[in-house]
């Protein structure tokens, strides 16, 4: 039988009220196909809204097009995990949509595979996000679109 890990107690816990909110919404123009690192965009949007606890919603508006939490040091992870998407969702597969080219029912799987939105908590004015983690908007379409992101934060 295989052991379970182990959870510890709670660290730094806060609370407290929510008293601000902000919100925009940033284009990104994509090349085509891949990982396109919106990580600044969002630390930029998070400093102007001067929320220094609580979360940051990042959502994308396309369906054809997602979001990711993904290792930021190697660029060959990224390289491996659309080699991976191809192989679960390759792009001349049998599918029955295909008016807009034989790439978009791949991309709309992709999505789904994927996420539109993200969540993540700030601290101390700082996405709280791991030390080798990037956000990355994905472009599943073979060429480049302008996608909007909507950007929400709550918190104090």
């Amino acid at each position: 039988m295989r052991q379970s890990g182990r959870i510890g107690p709670l660290q730094g816990f806060q609370a407290g009220e929510a008293t601000r909110q902000a919100s925009a919404t940033v284009t990104v123009a994509t090349p085509g196909q891949g990982f396109t690192d919106v990580t600044e965009a969002v630390t930029a949007f998070v400093r102007e809204s001067g929320i220094r606890t609580g979360v940051v919603s990042v959502f994308c508006r396309h369906t054809s097009a997602s979001l990711t939490i993904q290792e930021n040091a190697d660029p060959d992870v990224r390289t491996d995990l659309m080699t991976a998407l191809d192989g679960l969702a390759p792009r001349h597969g049998h599918y029955v949509h295909g008016m807009e080219g034989p790439d978009d029912m791949p991309a709309h799987i992709r999505t789904m595979l994927t996420d539109s939105g993200l969540t993540v908590p700030l601290r101390d004015g700082r996405l709280a996000l791991g030390t080798w983690q990037g956000i990355y908007l994905i472009e599943h379409r073979d060429r480049g679109h302008r996608r909007e992101i909507v950007l929400s934060v709550v918190g104090a």
